[in-house]
C-alpha cells in the first residue's frame, strides 16, 4: 500500500533530505585521485554523524557494514567500498548516501568524474542525470509512474545507452524501502496513479552498453556489473508530491534552477 505522508511527516523528510544533500555537496571536495572508497565512506560517515548529528541510514541495513554504496566504472549499484580501490584519473563513481533523520529516511547518489574522465564517460554520466530530471519533470497529481519510466527511457535509448531493469526506485519515509516501486522505463499512462504527499525515490541506472547485469557476492553482498564491463552510471533523487507537481528533498546547491529549461 502506497503511504500518502501527511504534512508532519513531510517537513521531518524535508529535514532528512537536505542533510542527505549535505553529505554529497561535502564529499564533493574531498573525493579526488588517489583517495580509497574506504575513505569516501569513512569522510561520510564522519560527516553524517559528526556535523550532521544523524544516522547513516546503510549501515546495518539488511547486513550492510558501511555507509555509503560506491560503484565505481562498469558496477551498477551496491559497490562496496574499499581501502585497495584507490580512485585514479579517468574513474567514474556513484556515490550513494541515506541519512535517518527523526526517524526518517534521505536517499540521494551523484556521480563523480574523477580527473581526466574521457568524453564519452563524462556523456555518459551526463545523460543519465538528464534522465532523472526528465523523470523527475513529470511528476505531478494524477500523472502514472509509467509516465516516469517512459520519459527516462526514452531519452536513454535516443541517446544510444540501455536502461537496466532489475532495480528501481522506491517510496521512502520511516523505512528506506517502501512502496511503490519506481521503474525506469515503461509506457505513458500505465502503473499507479501518482497522488500529492507520495514520496519516493527516483534513481536510473544507464548502460553504455547492453543492460544485461551480472552479480558477484563480496563478504555476503550482492554487488551488480555490466555484463559487457562497459560503464554504468546512476543518479538518485528524493521527490515529494506536491498539489501541482513535485520537490525535490534531495536537491544540492549546485542544481538549482536545473529544472527550468525542461
Amino acid at each position: 500500500m502506497i503511504a500518502i505522508k501527511s504534512p508532519e511527516q513531510i517537513e521531518k523528510m524535508r529535514v532528512a533530505g537536505k542533510l542527505t544533500a549535505k553529505v554529497l555537496e561535502a564529499v564533493s571536495e574531498f573525493i579526488k585521485p588517489g583517495v580509497s572508497t574506504m575513505e569516501v565512506d569513512a569522510f561520510c560517515e564522519r560527516y553524517i554523524v559528526d556535523v550532521l548529528k544523524a544516522i547513516p541510514g546503510s549501515k546495518g541495513q539488511y547486513g550492510y557494514p558501511y555507509s555509503v554504496n560506491t560503484s565505481l566504472n562498469h558496477v551498477i549499484c551496491h559497490g562496496m567500498p574499499s581501502a585497495t580501490q584507490l580512485l585514479k584519473s579517468g574513474d567514474i563513481i556513484n556515490v550513494d548516501v541515506t541519512v535517518v533523520a527523526d526517524g526518517y529516511y534521505g536517499d540521494s547518489s551523484k556521480m563523480f568524474c574523477i580527473g581526466a574522465a574521457p568524453a564519452h564517460a563524462r556523456r555518459l554520466v551526463e545523460v543519465t542525470q538528464e534522465c532523472l530530471y526528465r523523470g523527475i519533470k513529470v511528476v505531478k497529481p494524477n500523472a502514472t509512474l509509467g509516465d516516469i519510466g517512459h520519459a527516462i527511457q526514452s531519452h536513454a535509448e535516443k541517446n544510444h545507452y540501455s536502461v537496466v531493469r532489475e532495480y528501481c526506485g522506491h517510496g521512502i519515509g520511516q523505512k528506506m524501502h517502501e512502496d511503490p516501486q519506481v521503474m525506469h522505463y515503461g509506457k505513458p499512462g500505465t502503473g499507479p496513479v501518482i497522488q500529492e504527499g507520495m514520496t519516493f525515490t527516483i534513481e536510473p541506472m544507464i548502460n553504455q552498453g547492453k543492460p544485461d547485469i551480472k552479480h558477484i557476492e563480496k563478504d555476503g553482498w550482492g554487488i551488480a556489473l555490466t555484463k559487457d564491463r562497459k560503464l554504468s552510471a546512476q543518479w538518485e533523487h528524493t521527490i515529494l508530491v506536491t498539489s501541482t507537481g513535485f520537490e525535490v528533498l534531495t536537491l544540492r546547491d549546485e542544481e538549482k534552477g536545473v529544472f527550468d529549461g525542461l
